[in-house]
């Protein structure tokens, strides 16, 4: 027996779907796009306008304050005590007191002591005291100082080796030297020396103003210190 199988046989006449979208696919996206306008148009048209609002921003800055230390103040002080008025005391003085009489009986002469040598020789062969009221003074300071650096021995100031030396120098009452001893030694036998020679030197070619005592000038031994270094 023989089966029979049937296919669908489509209309020659009708169009099919995809000929439909063709004929219709140009109308439908014109319609679209001007849809698509319209509705942006009247988005921006009615849809509120913006508005920039002011942003402030605040800033707060925290400062550190260093406290004081804390200071205890102390109480304040007791009054203090008014002093009492100091009063005169009062002392009966007998009228019998007196100074005892000085005589030669209470002070007998073997009890005195004895009078004070007399001084052999010249005043220039020792150191003695002379009373006098204007010191003696070399005339050019500066020539004395070069004539000190001059007899400054050499081995010593090429060592830096310097020193003080106080002479005791006797100047007579017109401005000459005429004796000079060591007083204080500088330590240095050649600086002591050197000492000597200078204010002889000194003496001989600058020469000192004399002491005066009551405006008159009179020979005296004073103190003269030497020092032997190197000007800063």
């Amino acid at each position: 027996m023989a089966t029979a199988v049937a296919f669908p046989v489509q209309d020659a006449a009708a169009p099919a779907a995809y000929d439909r979208l063709r004929q219709h696919f140009r109308a439908w996206m014109w319609g679209s796009v001007l849809l698509s306008v319209l509705l942006h148009f009247l988005l921006f048209q009615f849809f509120p306008a913006f508005q920039i609002a002011e942003l402030a921003i605040r800033e707060r800055v925290l400062e550190a304050v260093a406290l004081p230390p804390e200071i205890e103040v102390p109480p304040p002080p007791q009054l203090i005590q008014r002093p009492a008025v100091p009063v005169v005391a009062r002392r009966e003085i007998a009228e019998e007191i007196t100074i005892a009489p000085t005589t030669f009986e209470a002070n007998p002469v073997e009890n005195l002591p004895p009078p004070p040598e007399k001084r052999t020789g010249s005043l220039a062969d020792a150191p003695a005291f002379t009373p006098y009221e204007v010191a003696p003074e070399v005339k050019d300071r500066e020539t004395a100082r070069k004539i000190v650096l001059k007899w400054w021995p050499p081995a010593l100031r090429q060592a830096g080796i310097g020193g003080r030396v106080d002479l005791l120098v006797f100047i007579d009452d017109r401005g000459r030297v005429l004796n000079r001893k060591v007083g204080t030694t500088s330590g240095y036998a050649a600086l002591d020396q050197a000492a000597m020679e200078a204010v002889a030197e000194i003496g001989r070619e600058v020469g000192f103003t004399p002491a005066l005592n009551r405006d008159k000038a009179v020979p005296v031994w004073i103190r003269l210190p030497i020092i032997f270094t190197l000007a800063t």
